[in-house]
């Protein structure tokens, strides 16, 4: 029964994603639109109908469904029997759906006033198609009710690396909102090009609803890292997995049209550029989706193999051939009779910002794909490493920070030198006060002083953009509204990627590492840091086994351990402990045990004497920044979501 209640809610979602999508259809030529938030509601309604339904089966162990037997236990915790329905293939696409059953509702209800205009028509089409498609891999290749073919006592249970953090609650549906958020600037975009309506104000409609994917995507990510961190016991957040680049790739072309769609409004350039970066943007998603999703790459992020493989990339190659012929179609509208006049100008910097990121995009695409494509012409198989990543990232990242100091600053269309430097010149001081202070309490890095010189820098055009903001808020009276201007928004976000940028280039900097291997009451210095080993503490419960260590850092008490999880295999993986404060984190990790390895599952080093250990330890500084800049993106994001109408909006 649970089944067909499931089943139900999915044909439910699919007739009313078709017939929102039919309804426009046959009224295209009609001056009046028909309703068609019941028909998103209709979709909404069944898309919660199964999967709370899956969600009644997981907290219930009801192992009569395949895929609850495969990902559940009775002794999974319910945190993790609630994450667990998105924790394989079927149950992603089941949260996928329901989210962009979420932001059709939301788009339908916020364009309720305009509902007639060809351009909202047109993109509530393609966002119903879109729904419509991901509903179809759900009754179709991927069926999450599909019942068990015997009678099953007792789940698999959850993957080990997905019931150790709660983090696995918001990561994976930040991602996906992100994702599906995409689908609003690509569904206005197609809806731009076919009504012909190009020379309009949509772009700015388009920028709102990419800034919010964009801002759950940012976040997404940081708390993906974070969870990496906490989890995997290598003592990194990011490792240019193919499934990291994935999600990488969609926020590198939104950044990239976030920043020109700007010069647009502004000063109407860009048309074909904006409508062409809205296209890929949507496009990568669904190319990410098929790195997860097909079993073609091998990561720890990675779903298993299935058969929606060919499924997904016939629907990215149908993405990017329809827009790619509605802009070759629309091209002569799209010109603009106006160029870049000066190469700084804020236009101008504006253009080095989207060549930047968008390069960056390629490279990572490249560096991604070329195994796949190597092993499919030679039949080998190759790997492409974090240097290829990494020598591109460190000088993008030192030119994104040049870009966010100089480009607030920076007038349209002329490039005044003498204006400029008046502009520039305290901020520049402050930037060299900066890294004298940086030099004079030793900071010898000459990376870390770059990065101070230009985050001071680009913080500092960005707190003058809002101080400018204020003062004329203040003299219209209007301070109140001042957190809804558009570029308040944004400003917050460049605050937020300094800081995010500087915790990154400090950690990964002055980050000191060591492995070391201790007797009980021992004591070691490493880093700097006083490490003592106390000796050994096992945890057992119906959930896990759990081989700790007791380790003094810097007098604080930290539990590194090995711990066995029930299910599946009874998998054993490494439990991190850490330490951390604003100033450093020092990470320790059980990586082997002294003589016959009486601490069950962790490895044995029998050359050591018994009841010793050894312990990775990974000293960083500044590290929890990193986090705290990736929340004051998010805070920026919806600041910029939330901004009060554009003139332009309110006067069309």
């Amino acid at each position: 029964m649970t089944g067909v209640i499931g089943r139900i809610g999915l044909y439910l979602c699919l007739f009313s994603a078709l017939g929102g999508a039919i309804t426009q259809l046959r009224s295209w030529k009609k001056a009046s639109a028909p309703t068609t938030w019941p028909w998103g509601l209709g979709a909404l309604i069944g898309i919660i109908l199964a999967m709370g339904t899956m969600m009644v089966a997981f907290v219930t162990h009801n192992f009569s469904l395949a895929y609850v037997a495969e990902n559940n236990a009775t002794f999974t915790p319910l945190l993790y029997s609630i994450t667990g329905v998105w924790s394989a293939l079927e149950g992603s696409l089941l949260l996928w759906v329901l989210l962009q059953s979420l932001v059709i509702i939301g788009v339908l209800l916020f364009y309720r006033e305009k509902k007639n205009e060809q351009v909202v028509r047109a993109a509530s089409i393609v966002l119903f198609i879109v729904q419509a498609f991901f509903t179809f891999l759900l009754v179709g290749p991927a069926d999450p009710f599909l019942k068990n073919s015997s009678t099953v006592f007792q789940g698999a249970g959850p993957n080990a690396l997905l019931q150790d953090n709660p983090l696995v609650a918001i990561h994976p549906p930040l991602l996906y909102l992100g994702f599906v958020g995409f689908s609003v600037p690509f569904a206005f975009a197609i809806a731009v090009l076919v009504s012909g309506r190009v020379n309009e104000r949509w772009a700015l409609e388009q920028r709102r609803w990419t800034v919010l994917a964009w801002g759950a995507l940012s976040v997404g990510i940081v708390l993906g890292s974070w969870w990496s961190y906490q989890v995997l016991g290598w003592g990194g957040f990011w490792g240019w997995d193919p499934v990291e680049n994935a999600a990488l790739l969609p926020w590198l072309t939104a950044t990239a049209y976030i920043h020109s769609v700007i010069v647009q409004d502004r000063r109407g350039l860009f048309r074909v550029w904006n409508l062409a970066l809205a296209v890929v943007t949507f496009a990568l998603t669904i190319l990410g989706t098929f790195f997860t999703r097909s079993g073609v790459l091998q990561s720890v992020h990675a779903f298993s193999s299935s058969t929606l493989g060919p499924i997904l990339m016939c629907m990215f190659i149908a993405v990017v051939a329809t827009g790619a012929g509605l802009i070759i179609w629309r091209g002569d509208r799209l010109r603009s009779s106006v160029g870049v006049e000066q190469p700084l100008s804020r236009e101008g910097l504006f253009v080095a910002n989207n060549i930047l990121f968008v390069g960056f995009a390629i490279v990572v695409l490249l560096g991604t794909v070329f195994p796949l494509l190597y092993e499919s012409i030679n039949g080998q198989q190759v790997t492409v490493g974090t240097p290829y990543f990494a020598n591109v990232a460190a000088p993008a990242g030192v030119f994104i920070l040049v870009l966010m100091g100089f480009a607030p600053i920076a007038s349209w269309r002329s490039a005044d030198r003498a204006v400029f430097w008046k502009r520039i010149r305290p901020i520049a001081w402050v930037a060299a006060l900066a890294v004298a202070l940086g030099i004079a309490f030793g900071l010898k890095n000459y990376l870390v002083l770059a990065s101070l010189c230009l985050g001071v820098f680009a913080s500092g055009a960005a707190i003058r953009t809002l101080y400018g903001l204020w003062k004329s808020a203040s003299e219209k009276g209007e301070r109140k509204l001042l957190w809804r201007s558009p570029s308040v928004g944004g400003m917050v976000v460049h605050l937020g990627v300094v800081i995010l940028a500087f915790g990154i280039v400090a950690s990964t900097s002055y980050a000191f590492r060591s492995e070391v291997a201790l007797a009980k009451g021992q004591t070691t210095i490493v880093g700097g840091h006083r490490i003592t080993f106390e000796g050994f503490h096992q945890v057992s419960n119906t959930l896990e086994t759990s081989a700790q260590v007791v380790v003094l850092v810097d007098g604080a008490r930290l539990l590194p351990a090995v711990t066995t999880f029930r299910g599946r295999t009874a998998q054993s993986v490494g439990t991190p402990a850490i330490d951390s404060n604003l100033l450093r984190d020092v990470y320790v990790t059980f990586d082997a045990i002294g003589g016959n390895g009486q601490a069950s599952g962790a490895q044995v080093q029998s050359s050591l004497p018994a009841g010793s250990v050894v312990l990775g330890v990974t000293a960083e500084p500044l590290l929890a920044w990193l986090w705290i800049g990736g929340l004051v993106i998010g805070l920026g994001s919806v600041l910029s979501f939330t901004r009060r109408p554009h003139r332009k909006e309110v006067n069309s």
